[in-house]
């Protein structure tokens, strides 16, 4: 498709004008050409060069002088840069930097008198070995390999001891850990437990358990030492004890034990939880569950108790003081719980601790000079002996049980 125009051409011939020839004013005429120095011909100035010229009138006027040797320097004088020492330059290449005192005495910087490294020939640099344990140097075994992922699990099931979960088969839904079987069976505590089943003196239908989580079907037959043991329901039993009773399972002197009170109350084996004195009378458990037994003799658990004393004269202020603050015993420092006077006489006191060492109350008071007299357990965890006779017994509520199993 042709794209011509319907219209004139613009010629563009010599004498033709152009628009951008035009000045701003639209005037057609055309602007002077700039002359251009021709190469090697002389500067000619413009006739329409109208810049004015400078002239010096005689020699003495221009900024410069021209030298003997045909060079030119300044007329003007050279800038002083004051009284200071020049610094010694010498040959190209040979420059020599003046050094810094840097104290007054003009002495080096000292950096002590350690051992300076010492360097051999490049490539064949050594550096010193430093001590990392005293006496000799750190050793490296040569051939040394990264053990593999095997021996790894192996070394690491040795130092967490022995297995924690069976591989046994053939069990049924009502089976038991053999830890808490033993538990409920009133021998002891589950931990305790371990510990029998570890030393090899447990047996489960006539074989030697060592294993930690074996269990124990209701079917299979259970030793300890020999002894068959059952997996018995749990009795929690209550008893006021009376002056002049033992608390063990057995004498061999023949003296009377509370396990005389309490032979007949059922066909469990119970067992007393904690200790009291021949001469102490009050509250005391029984029960076959080794676990709460062991929570309710724990100190940690913090298990309330609470003593009726009576003593042989009246407790001074001082000593009543010194009491309520904490004595300084032969097996450390003990301190009740709370103390408080019974009475008018000041010979009678209520006593809270929650300590289960060994004749704990008589000793505080025989370390103040005092010597009790009578001394009736009347709180323990928060059973009481009320309407309860002495050298009788009665078993516990389901509420007391939950009470004394929600402890600590």
């Amino acid at each position: 498709m042709s794209r011509d125009s319907k219209g004139p051409r613009k010629s563009f011939s010599k004498g033709s004008t152009s628009n951008f020839n035009r000045k701003k004013t639209g005037s057609n005429s055309e602007r002077p050409k700039r002359a251009f120095k021709s190469e090697g011909a002389p500067y000619k100035k413009r006739e329409d060069d109208d810049r004015p010229k400078r002239k010096f009138s005689n020699d003495d006027s221009k900024p410069f002088v021209k030298r003997a040797d045909g060079k030119y320097e300044s007329r003007s004088p050279k800038k002083s840069f004051g009284d200071r020492e020049k610094r010694p330059f010498k040959k190209d290449g040979d420059f020599e930097k003046p050094r810094r005192n840097y104290r007054d005495d003009d002495s080096k910087k000292s950096f002590g008198d350690r051992e300076k490294r010492s360097f051999k020939k490049d490539g064949d640099f050594e550096k010193p070995r430093r001590n990392y344990r005293e006496g000799g140097e750190r050793s490296f075994q040569k051939g040394y390999s990264k053990p593999s992922y095997k021996s790894f699990k192996e070394d690491k099931a040795k130092k967490q001891g022995p297995k924690r979960t069976s591989d046994q088969q053939n069990v049924s839904e009502d089976a038991v850990r053999l830890n808490r079987y033993i538990a409920n069976a009133g021998i002891c505590s589950r931990r305790e437990a371990d510990v029998l089943i570890a030393t090899g003196v447990v047996t489960v239908n006539g074989k030697i358990i060592t294993e930690m989580g074996y269990k124990v079907n209701p079917t299979d037959v259970v030793t300890y030492g020999g002894v068959p043991i059952k997996n018995e329901t749990k009795k929690y039993l209550l008893l006021n004890k009376p002056k002049d009773y033992i608390t063990t399972m057995d004498d061999p002197e023949s003296r009377k034990t509370v396990m005389d009170l309490v032979r007949k109350a059922c066909k469990e084996r119970l067992y007393p939880v904690g200790r009291l004195d021949r001469n102490t009378t009050g509250v005391l458990l029984f029960t076959n569950d080794g676990d709460l037994t062991a929570k309710l003799t724990h100190p940690k658990f913090e298990v309330r108790k609470v003593y009726h004393v009576t003593l042989d004269k009246k407790l001074t202020s001082e000593d009543y003081k010194q009491l309520n603050e904490g004595l300084e015993l032969a097996d450390g420092f003990i301190k009740p719980d709370a103390a408080e006077f019974v009475g008018t006489g000041k010979t009678e006191l209520g006593i809270e601790i929650h300590s289960g060492k060994n004749r704990i109350v008589r000793r505080m008071f025989e370390h103040l000079g005092y010597e009790v007299i009578k001394l009736d357990r009347v709180a323990f965890g928060g059973l009481t002996k009320k309407d309860l006779p002495k050298g009788k017994f009665r078993f516990l509520t389901d509420k007391e049980i939950s009470f004394l199993k929600m402890l600590g």
